[in-house]
C-alpha cells in the first residue's frame, strides 16, 4: 500500500484486514529490524501471522508508535535496541491489557512514506514494513496536530478522586507496592542485561510476599507482570486501594561502576543533590518513554499546594523512610546520605505517604547479582517489612 508523504504521521491507520486463523493462544512477534537504504529507514516487525496494526507519531520528542494486539515478544534481550538512520533506538512491550506497542525514538522529524504487509516467503513469516524519511519539524507538528484534533483528543482534566485513607474503616492499613517501568518502558539496563522492570517486578513481589506473610496488611501491587503504567496511573492504583503507604521500587545506574547501595527518596521539590535531581529527571520522563502523549493527559500531577494535608503526608514519608534507612543498614549495603530528597511524580500524592526505593546499582556487577538473587530479594524484603511494621506500630503515638 502506497501512501503520499506525510499523510501517516497525522492519523492511526489499520493496516491490515482481518486476522488470518489463530495459531495458538496468543500470535507471536519473532523479530524486530532496522535498515537503511539511502534516505530511507525500514522497520520490519516480524510475525507468525497476519495482524492488525495502528501507528501514528508523537512529538517532542520525535516517537513513531506502533499498537499492536496483545503479543508474545519472542524475543531475546531486554526489551530495547539501538536502531539506525531515522530511528534512534526502540523498545517494545505490553502496553495495556489487549494492546502491545513498538515506541521508536526517532533521530529528527521524519514521515512513514509508506507501510504494507509481507506475506511468508523463504525463511521469513509475516512482515510489517515501516518506511521513514525525513521532513521538516513543522511539517512533523502539524501532522500531529491534526491527528488530534481528528481524534478530538483534547487535552482531559479529569481530577483523581482522593478516598479516605485505608485503615480509618477499621481494617488492615494498606500498603500498595509499585514495581517501577514496564512493559515498553524497561527502566534501565544492568551490566549483566536484565532490564529494571524486570529485577524490580521481582523484588516487589517477594516484598509483597513478605508484608502478607504477617498478616498485618492488605498489599497490593501496581502491576503484576510485564506491563506499562502512566505515572498518573500508578498514583490513581493508590488511590483506588485507599493507600495508606505507597513505595515504589527502583533500581539505580551511573556511569561509575564502582558505586553501589541503596537510597530512599522522599519528595520534595528542591532536590538534595545534583545526582538527586538527575534521577528524578530520568524516572519523570517514563511516561514519554512509554508512548504517551502528554498533550492530551492530565498534567503529571496539577501542581502540589503544600497545605497541612500535604505537610503531613510528607513528615509522614520521612517517617518511613527513617525506618527503612535504618532497617536497610542492619541487612543490606546502603549510600552514604541513604536518604534524599527530590521531585520525583509518581511521590506526588498529597494524601498518601509514598517513598522511592533504590534498592541498587544495576551498573555495579555486585549489586547487580545481590539484586537478582533469592537472597538479596529477601534482604530488601525484611527491611521493608519491619520498616513498615515500625511506621504502623508507632503512628498512634505520633502527632502527623
Amino acid at each position: 500500500m502506497m501512501v503520499p508523504a506525510l499523510m501517516l504521521a497525522t492519523f492511526a491507520v489499520a493496516l491490515f484486514g482481518a486476522a488470518g486463523p489463530a495459531l495458538g493462544a496468543e500470535p507471536r512477534v519473532v523479530g524486530l529490524r532496522v535498515g537503511e537504504n539511502g534516505d530511507r529507514t525500514r522497520f520490519v516487525i516480524d510475525l507468525d501471522r497476519k495482524l492488525d496494526a495502528e501507528v501514528f507519531t508523537l512529538a517532542d520528542p520525535y516517537r513513531l508508535v506502533v499498537n499492536l494486539p496483545e503479543v508474545t515478544f519472542d524475543i531475546t534481550g531486554p526489551g530495547q535496541a539501538d536502531g539506525r538512520g531515522l530511528i534512534r533506538e526502540y523498545r517494545y512491550g505490553l502496553f495495556k491489557p489487549g494492546t502491545s506497542r513498538v515506541v521508536l525514538d526517532l533521530a529528527g522529524p521524519a514521515t512513514l512514506d509508506k507501510f504494507f504487509t509481507l506475506s511468508p516467503s523463504g525463511r521469513y513469516g509475516y512482515r510489517l514494513v515501516f518506511d521513514l524519511t525525513e521532513t521538516s519539524r513543522q511539517a512533523f507538528i502539524d501532522h500531529v496536530a491534526e491527528r488530534r484534533a481528528q481524534n478530538g483528543a483534547g487535552p482531559r482534566r479529569d481530577p483523581v478522586q482522593v478516598p479516605a485513607m485505608g485503615a480509618d474503616d477499621g481494617g488492615k492499613p494498606v500498603v500498595v507496592i509499585d514495581p517501577g517501568h514496564g512493559g515498553t518502558d524497561p527502566g534501565t539496563i544492568g551490566v549483566l542485561g536484565r532490564p529494571e522492570k524486570t529485577v524490580v517486578l521481582g523484588i516487589a513481589k517477594t516484598i509483597r510476599d513478605r508484608l502478607e506473610k504477617s498478616g498485618r496488611y492488605e498489599v497490593h501491587l501496581t502491576r503484576d507482570r510485564d506491563i506499562f503504567h502512566s505515572l498518573r496511573n500508578r498514583i490513581r492504583i493508590a488511590h483506588e486501594h485507599q493507600a495508606d503507604l505507597f513505595i515504589s521500587v527502583h533500581a539505580d545506574a551511573l556511569d561509575n561502576r564502582n558505586v553501589r547501595g541503596a537510597t530512599v527518596y522522599t519528595l520534595s521539590e528542591t532536590a538534595s543533590d545534583r545526582e538527586a535531581a538527575a534521577l528524578a529527571r530520568k524516572e519523570n520522563k517514563a511516561d514519554l518513554i512509554g508512548g504517551i502523549d502528554l498533550n492530551t493527559e492530565a498534567p503529571e500531577v496539577a501542581p502540589i499546594l503544600i497545605d497541612l494535608a500535604q505537610r503531613r503526608s510528607m513528615n509522614q514519608s520521612a517517617r518511613l523512610a527513617s525506618f527503612l534507612v535504618g532497617e536497610l543498614k542492619q541487612r543490606h549495603v546502603v549510600r552514604t546520605n541513604t536518604h534524599r530528597f527530590a521531585g520525583f511524580v509518581v511521590l506526588k500524592s498529597p494524601e498518601v505517604p509514598s517513598i522511592l526505593l533504590e534498592t541498587g546499582y544495576l551498573s555495579n556487577p555486585r549489586d547487580a547479582r545481590l539484586l537478582e538473587s533469592r537472597n538479596g530479594r529477601a534482604r530488601v524484603a525484611e527491611a521493608v517489612a519491619r520498616a513498615v511494621d515500625s511506621y504502623f506500630d508507632t503512628a498512634n503515638a505520633t502527632d502527623f
